[in-house]
């Protein structure tokens, strides 16, 4: 197996992990990620209900990723770990809580570069 197909592996494992743990904790309705979503103006209730949904939904990405690691699911994972890292200064933590997510950030955007940055929608799905 050449460099650049490990290196893909190591990143596909790392995004898996990532997305399953937080995945996770959404199923689990972890309540310290309540203030961030009502930070944007979700209820709490509403919170509550749309984060088991969002937990399976980085589940199944993280699933995906280990299977076929498509560009668009990679494009979504890119900005979903942005945004779940911008949230907490947003909410009153430290810039610190932001750039301490870099990793979470970097990770599938390193998996979209090895794999090609989309120049078509239709590149999106390959």
């Amino acid at each position: 197996m050449d460099k650049n197909k490990k290196l893909e592996w190591i990143l596909r494992i790392a995004v898996a992990g990532e997305f399953i743990g937080h995945g996770v904790f959404g199923l689990m309705v972890k309540q310290s990620w309540i203030p961030y979503l009502t930070s944007v103006g979700i209820p709490a209730e509403t919170a509550s209900t749309i984060m088991p949904i969002i937990g399976a939904l980085d589940i199944t990405l993280a699933v995906l990723v280990l299977i076929k690691p498509l560009r668009l699911a990679l494009v979504w994972m890119t900005f979903w770990a942005f945004s779940t890292a911008l949230i907490r200064p947003i909410a009153g933590e430290p810039i610190w809580d932001f750039l301490e997510r870099f990793a979470n950030i970097g990770a599938p955007l390193a998996l979209l570069y090895l794999k090609g940055f989309p120049k078509s929608l239709k590149e999106l799905f390959s």
